[in-house]
């Protein structure tokens, strides 16, 4: 598929929408109200608004590589904060997916280059749990093992930023969730690591909350 389909694509889509809704670009044009920030991975077979059939303005994305949360990460805390305190999102949902290269990359421990710098924090979160890993046998048991620990890990990560205790400190209801995408199936799975406030942390996080 060449450059001209692709915009070949967007003027197909673009004029089947106007036809069945003349207003929708105008109307979409003028604010976006998602209700959900979502911070997933990269992989070019998570495509957010596809697999929860949501429309343009109805989700707020941001993507990187293992949908990682990482502290010094300007851009998804850019991301974060304007989703949080302009949008108003109530929901951020950290979602993963079986069988991530990131997280495959991660468990190796091969040196890729420049990613391995990104991918430090996901080897050191593998090493915390090298013995349930090592239990579980082959590669791809103990990758999408890592992939739901990463989620459950990257999930807490977000909930202890500034941003998001803030708006728990001011009273906005925003509750940070945790899912993982099968490709094999197309299913979403909630792991059930759902933070709604600073009772859902850790005493040693809550301090910093309170």
């Amino acid at each position: 598929m060449s450059l001209k389909d692709l915009l070949d694509n967007n003027a197909r889509w673009a004029a089947q929408i106007d036809a069945e809704d003349p207003q929708y670009f105008r109307m979409l044009s003028q604010q976006q109200s998602p209700e959900y920030l979502w911070i997933g991975c990269s992989d070019s077979r998570v495509p957010a608004n596809q697999i929860v059939d949501l429309h343009p303005g109805e989700l707020f994305v941001h993507r990187n590589v293992a949908n990682l949360v990482v502290a010094s990460d300007l851009n998804m805390l850019a991301v974060l904060q304007f989703a949080v305190e302009t949008l108003r999102v109530r929901h951020v949902i950290v979602t993963g997916h079986y069988g991530c290269g990131g997280v495959r990359a991660a468990l190796r421990r091969v040196e890729l280059g420049l990613i391995d710098n990104w991918l430090e924090p996901l080897r050191r979160l593998g090493a915390q749990h090298a013995e349930e890993l090592a239990s579980l046998g082959d590669e791809a048991a103990q990758t999408d093992r890592l992939c739901e620990i990463n989620v459950v890990q990257q999930a807490t990560n977000v909930a202890q930023t500034p941003i998001i205790q803030g708006a728990w400190r001011r009273g906005q209801k925003v509750s940070v969730h945790g899912w993982i995408y099968g490709l094999a199936d197309g299913r979403l799975r909630d792991l059930g690591c759902t933070l709604r406030g600073p009772d859902d942390l850790d005493p040693a996080t809550r301090l910093r909350v309170e």
